[in-house]
């Protein structure tokens, strides 16, 4: 068994990482720069140290942008990102892409399994027909497919790629057999087949959109409460002593997943006549949030007695969520941007992100250097470490994250 892995970000690498204990994997990726940083045994994403990358590239893990180096395997393992574009749409560009690349590779006998997050029927509907077309294979004759979901949590070195229990599937019983037996080779945690493609899809898609209705439920509340002049922390922390309360907070919804995979869902349930109501209301009411952020800390300075076009305010975080460098969806911006938008000057620090994927992706300068007390006010928007252990003068504090005991207000 050869496995080649089809986009080597946070789900790829670790993927392939875990397979090179056992099988001959190649690395694929489109990013030369990616490729070149890989084969010096350094991942940007951090999810791999060092030692790591070099214990895989021992074990024969190669990486590479030409097809023709991977043209000898016979797993092909499709990993790339599945975003939505600006109305909120599915883009399966890259899915589309990544299956045209395989294609040009695609011999008798191989298998194709798709981790890529897509609304159900993707993989047969979409991605089956360019592998046909471009291969001259048969599906199901010549050629196989199957669909195993990620479920890489970024940051997270406990809940590590083997460490996590994986769904699989194949386009026959007998693929199915097979895609089980190779994940299962690797993960730890163990697997669980499922019984077609469309329900592996749509099981990894209502995952995400299950986390992104109950996190609205809690902004909701957030709102109401604050209107009542409660604290949700603490109705939170009563609420939660009992067995069967589910411990949710509220924030802000961003990253690759929570904040997009919802999208696929009713994009499909569209399709096929159905308005998702439940889904939409979550999703409106997570979008909202980082303006409602904002409005609470204007209230906040007025009421202290700030001029507020005059304000300096300090956002400290812009990564979609805490100790790791993505900043993919990041809805902080949309905090900043309603701050500026009523006359205040934002400055933003953190010390995971990189300062030129910030001003590419947000056009933002990040600052590394901050006194926190020349600030009228900080935002504390993601929970890094690095800002856990900040003192305060007479500095206005608004936490987003519930990280700051001090904090004048809180979400």
């Amino acid at each position: 068994m050869k496995i080649a892995v089809i986009g080597l970000g946070y789900v790829g690498l670790p993927l392939a990482a875990a397979f090179s204990k056992r099988y001959k994997v190649k690395g694929f990726d489109v990013n030369a720069a990616r490729i070149d940083e890989l084969r010096k045994a350094h991942d940007r994403t951090l999810e791999l140290s060092r030692e790591q990358m070099e214990e895989a590239i021992q074990n024969g893990m190669e990486f590479s942008l030409n097809l023709d180096d991977i043209k000898d395997c016979n797993f092909y393992i499709v990993t790339v990102p599945t975003p939505i574009d600006k109305n909120n749409r599915p883009d399966l560009t890259p899915v589309v892409k990544a299956s045209q690349s395989v294609a040009q590779v695609l011999k008798k006998g191989d298998i194709v399994v798709y981790e890529s997050t897509v609304y159900p029927g993707v993989t047969e509907e979409i991605c089956v027909p360019i592998l046909e077309k471009i291969s001259g294979l048969k599906f199901n004759e010549d050629f196989f497919c199957g669909y195993s979901p990620e479920r890489i949590n970024p940051g997270d070195k406990e809940h590590t790629v083997t460490k996590i229990k994986k769904i699989t599937s194949g386009s026959t019983p007998q693929i199915a057999d097979k895609v089980d037996e190779i994940y299962s080779s690797i993960i730890t945690a163990g697997t669980y087949k499922a019984s077609s493609i469309k329900v592996a899809e749509a099981a990894k898609v209502i995952e995400n959109t299950q986390r992104d209705i109950n996190i609205a439920f809690i902004n909701e509340l957030a709102m109401i409460f604050e209107r009542l002049n409660i604290d949700t922390s603490e109705v939170l922390k009563a609420a939660g002593t009992k067995w069967n309360f589910l411990n949710f907070r509220p924030g802000l919804v961003g990253g690759h997943c929570i904040g997009v995979d919802p999208y696929y869902l009713t994009h499909k349930a569209q399709e096929v006549g159905y308005h998702p109501e439940i889904i939409l209301a979550g999703r409106r009411i997570n979008d909202n949030m980082g303006r409602y952020v904002a409005q609470r800390v204007i209230k906040m300075m007025i009421k202290d007695g700030i001029l507020i076009n005059k304000a300096r305010i300090l956002v400290l975080g812009i990564t979609f969520k805490e100790n790791c460098p993505d900043i993919r969806n990041s809805r902080v911006i949309d905090v900043i941007e309603e701050l500026k938008d009523f006359g205040c000057t934002v400055d933003v620090s953190d010390p995971w992100a990189d300062a030129n994927e910030v001003k590419y992706e947000y056009n933002l300068e990040l600052i590394k250097d901050y006194d926190t007390n020349k600030y009228d006010c900080v935002v504390f928007a993601v929970a890094h470490n690095e800002f856990k252990e900040l003192k305060f003068k007479d500095t206005l504090v608004f936490d987003i994250k519930n990280i700051y005991e001090n904090a004048n207000e809180r979400l």
